[in-house]
């Protein structure tokens, strides 16, 4: 795919959609971080509907670290895996209070360093909270972009530094979120929505279908 048909991707995604976001519900960066660790193997609703019971009783790690584990777990045991993510936020909050005076740290060592906080999570942190233009690749992202030809790779990591390479400057902070949700909603996994695709001219995908 050449730089020309990128451009044009993310020209109309843009179009489509000029201001995306995570469909996390977040007001600060340490409700983002949180949310995030929730949120694997889970759907951003679940998420949201436990964090609209955690957040108005405790939405700093203080005041996490205060409401102690077993009450951390009464208000997200509706998510899946509750009993680890709960663990993996308690220390991160401790971790926060204790070496970052309870504020969310802006650099991707400091983020990696906390407990459940991988590549991927850090960068959405990066992106979403901070404005940086990182590339959060996700199994959505990674199926675009091999699927789409705008940056194919064999792993997330490849993947993500193609696209640092290839998606045009001024399209590179929005892009994750872009992608994420065409991925979310239509080049979906198993019958991608081709039919009702606004760049499935530029798609290099030989196997399109007419589904809409």
């Amino acid at each position: 795919m050449n730089a020309q048909k990128r451009h044009e991707i993310f020209a109309r995604l843009q179009a489509e959609n000029p201001h995306p976001t995570t469909e996390l519900n977040w007001h600060t960066p340490f409700e983002l971080l949180a949310a995030v660790l929730l949120s694997a193997q889970a759907t951003d609703v679940g998420v949201n509907k436990a964090t609209a019971s955690l957040f108005p009783v405790a939405n700093t790690p203080q005041d996490i670290i205060d409401l102690g584990i077993d009450g951390l777990k009464t208000h997200i045991k509706t998510i899946g895996l509750y009993n680890t993510k709960a663990e993996n936020l308690m220390k991160t909050c401790h971790q926060l209070v204790e070496q970052h005076n309870g504020e969310v740290p802006q650099t991707r060592p400091a983020l990696e360093a906390l407990p459940g906080v991988g590549r991927k999570t850090a960068n959405v942190i990066l992106n979403t909270a901070f404005g940086q233009p990182t590339m959060a690749v996700d199994t959505h992202i990674f199926r675009v972009a091999n699927r789409t030809g705008i940056a194919r790779g064999k792993n997330v990591v490849e993947v993500e530094q193609k696209l640092l390479r290839h998606v045009p400057k001024d399209f590179l902070q929005d892009a994750h979120h872009w992608l994420i949700l065409h991925g979310r909603y239509t080049c979906v996994a198993r019958k991608p929505r081709c039919g009702s695709c606004i760049i499935e001219d530029l798609c290099d995908y030989k196997e399109k279908t007419e589904i809409a």
